[in-house]
């Protein structure tokens, strides 16, 4: 998970600061040389550390923070605030053109993941309406074409290629069939190398001034720490690039990547790759992101990946069951099915304050393992059974066991909980009156995610 060693470094930290109560200008000196030490080792780069480090120690030792009843509270917003800056402070947006098609020229190095996050980037914007169309420029590694016919293929995102031809030639050919073709972006998925060369660079100049991209998007692999501000910075200086997308963020990495690259080129991150999957591509908000490094959590975009995972009229529907007690099996299995679309249980729970920076993996990988075996505890019983549980007698629990691959307690535990649910959902159906005041729906507000407080029962 990324940041991971920095957000558990800096959360101790804090804690030691919280814990002394009334803080000293030594106490906040002591706490900074451990946040510069974090940030080293998080691979953020040398200058971009002493320079943040500087201006925390500069707001921190004031008299306003010293003399505070809460100091330690205050110097983390300090950093939440340094962190945000440094990162950018605010989303920025891929700029649009009034006239289109908008022209976005993505470039990096080899093994970047390039092709597939030009997909990505494609799919995102087809979701909000647009039209794009994904152009083969890397004639160069072997089945580049191919890759991007199959992952334009995923997306549903038409693909313009011809062949082994001239890259320059097929990207001034691409825009006129944009035009042509009623496509409002194009995405050119251009050649990458194993390092930077001037053939590489020279190609990339000639395809700019030829079709003159409205964006040049530089995709960086995270993992590779401070060599991706290098590359980033060298990039720029010949090419000029507009943004910066992350990949790999989900991975064990340092995130010093992440920390570095707008300081350094003075260009921000745009966007950053999640997962593997085409829809794993989030915007990039420095200010949600300096939350999560810090353990705060990022209530925001959790919100804005329930909405756009979960459907609207199923969850109205949902929400209708739960209020009339017709809440069943069947019910909670698709409601761990659009759980499940909103990526790993990790990756969620680490976005909900209070719990962002204290989930172990052990205990996510046990949650994970807990949701399969109610899964396919559900999958084993019959459609009757999943409307009806008080069918399930015992010689039918010991072949939904069987059928799963679980033991006749496991299927006792579900049943159990469904009956809790059952009596939960009863006792707030309607709203039951106390003093001739109506009670308030605890579901109400929730979005019809079908979660009762303290979330799935399970």
């Amino acid at each position: 998970m990324a940041f991971e060693g920095l957000s558990d470094k800096l959360s101790a930290v804090f804690k030691r600061m919280r814990n002394k109560g009334k803080l000293k200008e030594s106490d906040i000196k002591e706490a900074m040389r451990e946040v510069r030490l974090a940030l080293l080792e998080a691979d953020v780069n040398y200058k971009v550390t002493k320079e943040f480090v500087a201006n925390v120690t500069a707001k921190a030792v004031g008299d306003e923070v010293l003399e505070s009843l809460t100091p330690a509270q205050m110097v983390i917003k300090i950093v939440n605030d340094e962190l945000t800056t440094l990162m950018g402070e605010s989303n920025a947006r891929l700029n649009f053109q009034s006239k289109p098609p908008t022209i976005v020229m993505m470039c990096g190095l080899q093994g970047s993941g390039k092709t597939t996050h030009s997909a990505k980037l494609a799919l995102h914007f087809k979701g909000q309406g647009k039209r794009p169309l994904l152009v083969a420029c890397d004639v160069y590694r072997p089945a580049a074409i191919d890759q991007l016919k199959v992952v334009g293929e995923q997306a549903g995102v038409p693909v313009f290629e011809m062949g082994q031809d001239d890259p320059v030639e097929i990207a001034r050919r691409a825009v006129l069939h944009a035009k042509d073709h009623g496509n409002d972006l194009v995405i050119l998925d251009t050649a990458g190398r194993l390092h930077i060369d001037e053939t590489l660079m020279g190609e990339l100049q000639t395809i700019k001034s030829t079709v003159q991209p409205h964006e040049i998007l530089l995709v960086i692999d995270s993992m590779v720490g401070q060599d991706a501000v290098n590359v980033a910075e060298k990039f720029n200086e010949t090419l000029g690039i507009d943004g910066v997308i992350l990949t790999k963020l989900d991975g064990d990495t340092r995130g010093g990547a992440a920390l570095s690259v707008r300081a350094v080129t003075g260009r921000p991150i745009k966007f950053v790759g999640t997962g593997e999957k085409l829809d794993e591509l989030e915007p990039f908000y420095p200010d949600r992101m300096a939350s999560r490094i810090l353990g705060m959590g990022d209530v925001l975009t959790l919100i804005e990946k329930a909405q756009s995972d979960f459907d609207q009229k199923k969850a109205l529907e949902m929400a209708q069951k739960m209020k009339a007690n017709t809440f069943d099996f069947n019910d909670m299995l698709e409601q761990m099915q659009q759980l499940k679309k909103m990526g790993p249980l990790s990756s969620v729970m680490n976005m909900i304050p209070g719990v962002a920076g204290k989930l172990k993996d052990e205990d996510a990988e046990q949650g994970e393992r807990e949701l399969k075996k109610v899964e396919a505890i559900i999958l084993s019983m019959t459609p009757a059974e999943r409307e009806k549980p008080a069918l399930i007698n015992p010689s039918r629990k010991r072949r939904i066991a069987a059928g799963s691959g679980t033991e006749v307690s496991d299927v006792n535990r579900v049943l159990k909980q469904n009956d809790q649910m059952q009596k939960l959902f009863r006792s707030v159906a309607g709203g039951s009156k106390k003093g001739g005041k109506r009670r308030r729906n605890p579901f109400a507000g929730m979005g019809g995610m079908g979660m009762p407080p303290g979330g799935m029962p399970f």
